[in-house]
This record gives C-alpha cells, sequence and structure tokens, in this order.
C-alpha cells in the first residue's frame, strides 16, 4: 500500500504490483508510466536482497574475523541497500506521489512512509558498520 484513497464510498488502494478495491488486481500502467514502475519495483526488490545479504555477512563476519577486520563488507552492503531504496523511493516519489487516476484525494500508504524510514535506518546501520569495524 504506497497510495491510498480514502471516499466515503470505498477505499482504494494501491500498491507496486496491485490495486485493490474490494478485490485486488493487476496495477493498470501507462506506458509512459511503466518503465518507472519497473525502475522502482526492481530496486526495492535489489534492497530486500542486499538487507538480507548483509544479515547474513553480519552474522558470519561476528564470528569469522578478528577485530578490526569485522562489518567492512556488511556496511559496504547495508549503503548499497541505502542506494537502491534512495532510487526507489525517490522515482516512486517523483512520478506517482498525487496523482492517481480516479482518486479525488490521496494519501501515502504505510509502505511508502516505511520505505523512507528504511532508506534513513539503513543509512545510519551502513555507516555504524563501518565505524564500529575499527573497534
Amino acid at each position: 500500500v504506497w497510495t491510498v484513497d480514502s471516499s466515503n464510498v470505498v477505499r482504494i488502494s494501491k500498491g507496486l504490483w496491485l490495486l485493490c478495491n474490494k478485490t485486488c488486481y493487476q496495477l493498470p500502467v501507462t506506458s509512459s508510466d511503466e518503465s518507472s514502475l519497473k525502475v522502482v519495483q526492481a530496486f526495492m526488490i535489489l534492497s530486500i536482497i542486499f538487507s538480507v545479504v548483509g544479515l547474513v555477512l553480519f552474522i558470519v563476519q561476528l564470528f569469522t574475523l578478528e577485530k578490526g577486520k569485522r562489518f567492512y563488507m556488511t556496511g559496504a552492503v547495508m549503503l548499497v541497500c541505502w542506494l537502491c531504496i534512495l532510487i526507489a523511493v525517490s522515482v516512486y516519489t517523483a512520478r506517482f506521489t498525487g496523482r492517481m487516476q480516479f482518486f479525488p484525494s490521496p494519501h501515502h500508504g504505510y509502505c511508502f512512509i516505511l520505505a523512507w524510514i528504511c532508506f534513513c535506518f539503513s543509512f545510519v546501520i551502513g555507516i555504524l558498520y563501518l565505524v564500529l569495524r575499527k573497534k
């Protein structure tokens, strides 16, 4: 749920793949918006993959490397995750925020807000991993 429109009659939500009214169906996209939506989808999937890789690297580095060499790769992977989230959410904000066909008063959904929160946290975590590697 990246965008929501709540009217008196019905609540409509739009995500990256589905448009839901009472039932959900594939998101109808115009040809001019299709490439932008594919970019957002791809970079959000990449950010999930990089965050999982970062978690696995953290656990592996915690138990295998000595102090001073830990978390270097984890920090780098989390900063790549941060960059993927930045690209995805920025493209979505620029192309899709505030304009929805047949939506009189759209507002942001919880996933859009969570994506910006994850953007902030992944940056902080990436920097902390790079700082903690020295201790």
